[in-house]
């Protein structure tokens, strides 16, 4: 996952624009939502232009989740997620010869491997901007890190230098790693403070749903961007809506990684329209279901039916990619009446929603590449089939 916010505002500003131009006398009655059920979750963020969503969704489920579990609200340092795993794939960049994928994108497996390994820390103790800016912008990091790796592995022999060499850019571009810090007058390391935070890290599972490997048996999902090979449920896809359903019931937000390629996500929000014939559509080109650029205007009257042949064929194709990672927080209803999930990003909070988007269900039942949820949302008889505990 690694859509940062140039390629955020680009889609915004190709989807949106030519609503203005839409001639008012065509225009019928936009989408309005009404939040039904909403979870207790923190603040918009802004990733900026980075390529971390992985790490601003991933620290959003865990937000969540130590608020469902303490009642407090903390906003968590996703710079120093990044710092531990940047540092680590970089090792297995070289480790591996070159032969994996050195970028910024990553899953929320790192998220979890990370807090796990390193613990976490608060957003005011570690905030990753130590490079003379105040937003994130991390082409000068991501380059250099880049080009450390390439070099290194160019060498053919490792020298006894090149681990500090990753450690003094980290240093340089995020802040040196803070051994121990106060919040609300304690001292804590970050190790104590994953402790505070009632956090059990192997409470989460990722689940997904191909045909390519069999039903009930867990295997790393192959996209570039797991280069630390998170291993995936896989399930029917209506169990795995199931399971996306039953969290947001008991109480549980959802960490959501999904394709964003589509013409008819936006910003605000995500339909998959069902396609029409061009003798079906009529000379007004279908005003009812989408604008010249794609985006929905309004309520759609139907929407595509998902199956898992569908959903297969567009993996298989590179037609639903890795592209994005976000947080459900709850549902919400058009005013037909028809389910949309209500979704926290991190683009910063502009947008008709103020950093909300609405995806409805069909979108996520086609787009949807993996979700993390905590292991007690799956239903019972599906823990049974995965064996899970």
């Amino acid at each position: 996952m690694k859509m940062n916010l140039l390629v955020a505002a680009a889609v915004y500003l190709l989807f949106a624009c030519p609503l203005q131009a839409q001639n008012p006398e065509t225009k019928k009655a936009e989408y309005e939502f009404t939040d039904v059920s909403i979870l207790p979750h923190t603040s918009i963020k802004n990733q900026g232009s980075s390529g971390t969503c992985w790490s601003f969704s991933g620290a959003a489920l865990l937000e969540s989740e130590i608020l469902r579990i303490k009642g407090d609200s903390i906003n968590l340092s996703t710079m120093w997620i990044v710092r531990n795993i940047y540092k680590e794939k970089v090792e297995k960049f070289v480790r591996m010869h070159g032969e994996i994928n050195l970028a910024a994108g990553g899953s929320f497996a790192d998220v979890i491997h990370a807090s796990a390994k390193y613990g976490i820390v608060p957003e005011n103790v570690y905030s990753g901007l130590n490079y003379g800016s105040t937003g994130h912008n991390h082409g000068e990091l991501d380059g250099i890190l880049s080009g450390i790796g390439k070099t290194i592995v160019g060498q053919r022999r490792l020298s006894t230098a090149w681990t500090k060499a990753v450690d003094g850019v980290l240093d340089a571009y995020l802040g040196k790693a803070p051994e121990k810090f106060e919040y609300k007058g304690k001292e804590y390391t970050p190790e104590s403070f994953l402790k505070y935070s009632g956090l059990n890290m192997d409470d989460y599972v990722s689940i997904t749903s191909y045909t390519h490997h069999p039903f009930y048996t867990s295997f790393i999902l192959e996209i570039p961007d797991n280069w630390i090979y998170e291993s995936s449920y896989n399930v029917p896809f209506a169990e795995m809506m199931e399971i996306l359903d039953n969290s947001l019931k008991r109480g549980y937000t959802v960490a959501w990684g999904a394709d964003v390629s589509e013409r008819s996500f936006s910003r605000d929000m995500a339909t998959m329209p069902e396609e029409k014939k061009a003798e079906e559509v009529g000379s007004d080109q279908a005003k009812w279901t989408r604008t010249e650029a794609g985006v929905i205007v309004e309520p759609l009257p139907e929407e595509k039916t998902i199956t898992q042949e569908m959903r297969q064929e567009a993996f298989d194709n590179y037609e639903t990619t890795d592209d994005h990672g976000m947080l459900i927080v709850g549902t919400a209803k058009d005013q037909t009446g028809k389910l949309f999930y209500k979704v926290k990003n991190s683009w910063g909070d502009g947008g008709k929603y103020k950093g909300y988007l609405y995806v409805s269900a069909a979108f996520a039942q086609y787009k949807t590449m993996n979700i993390v949820v905590h292991k007690d949302a799956v239903p019972s008889y599906i823990k049974t089939k995965l064996k899970l505990k």
